[in-house]
């Protein structure tokens, strides 16, 4: 899955405008990939617009799955079903803080309160909104923010709840993304991490591990191969 395209919420100086972002659209869909997260519709009115230029504009060919990405929280996630109206087939990826620096200094959170405040009650949302909109054929995405700094356990645990909630099965498979952040270890770390986390996720056959490495420190394609070593399905990437 590439991500170009999402700049929404990255805070440039010089954010892609719809033109810019129809131009690089163009070059994904001629490079073969099928899976494109196409903006952060609730971030701003750009990447609202261009998300609706792709479906009203029937841009998007019946084998390509557009992706969107949206915070959780109860606003946001309503922008962004609004954003995905008429579209064939989505990915919506949903995510928030999981890592003690976000939980402890953002958020004034326990691991209790994020689960149970961020994350079960906005799956359910998510859940509850797809199943509203049948004539479009839904995939959901689920990330914990900083998932390389975030305790092994804890992931676990908080990515459990969302299987619990979301209730995939192998025909319809959740994707579990595993964001390095702040890439702040080597390679090797990361591995041992999704190894972890492959080994103690439930209905690992209903999941697909995706990774989703930054390059802080030059090795995030190294990362990223480790971490299919280590087990997992899929990959994130520019």
């Amino acid at each position: 899955c590439t991500v170009d395209l999402r700049d929404g919420n990255q805070s440039l100086i010089e954010p892609m405008d719809v033109e810019r972002k129809k131009r690089m659209y163009a070059l994904n869909l001629k490079v073969g990939i099928k899976e494109i997260e196409v903006g952060f519709p609730s971030a701003s009115q750009t990447d609202f617009d261009f998300v609706r230029w792709l479906i009203e504009a029937d841009q998007i060919p019946d084998d390509v799955w557009i992706q969107v990405l949206a915070p959780a929280r109860d606003a946001f996630i309503d922008r962004t079903f609004e954003a995905l109206k008429g579209a064939k087939r989505a990915i919506f990826h949903l995510y928030h803080a999981a890592a003690p620096v976000m939980r402890n200094v953002v958020f004034g959170l326990s691991q209790d309160d994020v689960v149970n405040q961020l994350t079960i009650p906005h799956v359910r949302q998510v859940r509850a909104a797809m199943a509203k909109r049948p004539e479009t054929e839904w995939r959901f995405e689920y990330s914990p923010e900083i998932f390389s700094s975030t305790e092994p356990e804890f992931a676990v645990e908080v990515c459990n709840a969302v299987v619990e909630v979301f209730q995939p099965t192998p025909a319809n498979k959740l994707i579990l993304n595993l964001p390095a952040t702040v890439e702040a270890a080597t390679p090797n770390v990361y591995a041992d991490q999704i190894e972890h986390f492959c080994r103690n996720i439930a209905r690992r056959d209903s999941v697909l591990v995706s990774l989703h490495t930054h390059n802080d420190r030059g090795t995030g394609v190294a990362a990223t191969e480790l971490g299919l070593m280590a087990g997992a399905d899929r990959v994130e990437g520019c």
